[in-house]
């Protein structure tokens, strides 16, 4: 039983905990601006022959919605990491391309090569979280988000940019925004009521991960977002390993690595593989391994997650990877979300 909590108790505890106030502003600065109209309607007229969806780290996972959308929606569409991006896919900068960026700082190293390579050939439309910023002021169409000053380890400014994509999707897909605006009221009371029993989820957490030597977050669809960038924060705010990946990937050589020193966060996503995702939740207990499911319908409470529409499953999918940060953490006796050797804006490449 974890019987003192303050060595977890610091400025990453509290982002955490300011998220569903930063995704309340976030909501309110949204507005359909003209500039966001017009290049959605020459996208719907074929003037843009790719959608270039790009950024860093959690910006990058965080783009895997918006991806599967506009796919759906029938437009073509590359998701590269902006350091790949610039020096290998570099025929993407054409006025052909509509380049969506994503950056909470708007200054990281490859988001300024990016706008040095690409000058004026594509335009460009930001979501960053810094106004000032040189993505933010040099982007033809600005998306902000208002998270509010960040730690270190991407939570709020992660989820604040997860609805602004859901945003800027509905506009490129000529969706009624009244009816998203109410769809994405819901994330910050279901945030909210998730993060309201904090305590009871990293403990519970802690549990259950004492003796783990080996951690995977897998999923598929939209839920790669969430395994992603999980894996991520896990690294980053517990310096504990993790690797996040398709449910998929997994049966193609990690399923090797099962045993009692293993967990796998198995997340459920949608009816098209939610029977997939569950069988490979029951493979991994079969053979020794431990799992627990991410789900509405989850058992385990931490991993239980608030009813809500489709639009906003994406935000909530983050939270237990968020209490298994602080879970390892506290196991660990460090403090959760302290950088020792990065810096919350990436400068150099």
């Amino acid at each position: 039983m974890l019987a003192d909590f303050s060595v977890i108790e610091g400025e990453y505890l509290r982002d955490v905990l300011d998220q569903p106030r930063a995704l309340e502003d976030t909501l309110a600065g949204l507005e359909e601006l003209e500039k966001l109209r017009e290049l959605a309607t020459r996208l719907r007229g074929e003037e843009f022959k790719t959608v270039v969806l790009t950024g860093m780290g959690s910006s990058f996972h965080g783009l895997h919605p918006l991806r599967l959308e506009l796919i759906d929606h029938g437009f073509t569409v590359v998701m590269a990491e902006t350091s790949e991006l610039i020096y290998y896919m570099r025929r993407l900068f054409d006025p052909k391309s509509l380049i969506v960026a994503v950056s909470q700082s708007g200054q990281s190293a490859e988001i300024v090569r990016l706008l040095e390579i690409n000058g004026s050939r594509s335009p460009v439309i930001a979501i960053t979280n810094t106004a000032g910023s040189p993505l933010a002021t040099q982007a033809d169409a600005t998306i902000l988000t208002q998270a509010g000053k960040e730690f270190s380890v991407s939570c709020k400014t992660y989820l604040t940019a997860l609805m602004a994509l859901h945003w800027l999707g509905d506009i490129f897909c000529e969706r009624d925004l009244r009816h998203t605006r109410d769809e994405l009221k819901q994330a910050a009371p279901a945030v909210e009521s998730y993060l309201a029993h904090w305590k009871n989820h990293v403990q519970s957490l802690a549990q259950l991960l004492t003796g783990t030597r080996s951690l995977f977050l897998v999923g598929r669809g939209s839920s790669l977002a969430a395994v992603g960038t999980g894996a991520l924060i896990v690294k980053e705010a517990a310096h504990f390993h993790a690797e996040g990946m398709s449910s998929a990937a997994f049966r193609h050589g990690p399923f090797e690595m099962l045993s009692k020193d293993t967990f796998v966060l198995v997340f459920s996503g949608d009816g098209r593989t939610r029977d997939l995702n569950r069988r490979l939740l029951e493979d991994v207990r079969e053979r020794q391994g431990r799992a627990e499911w991410v789900s509405e319908d989850a058992i385990f409470p931490a991993c239980s997650l608030p009813t809500a529409p489709r639009a906003i499953q994406p935000m909530l999918e983050i939270l237990p990877a968020q209490m298994i940060t602080l879970a390892l953490a506290a196991q660990a006796g460090r403090e959760a979300g302290r950088f020792d050797f990065a810096t919350k804006v990436t400068t150099t490449e």
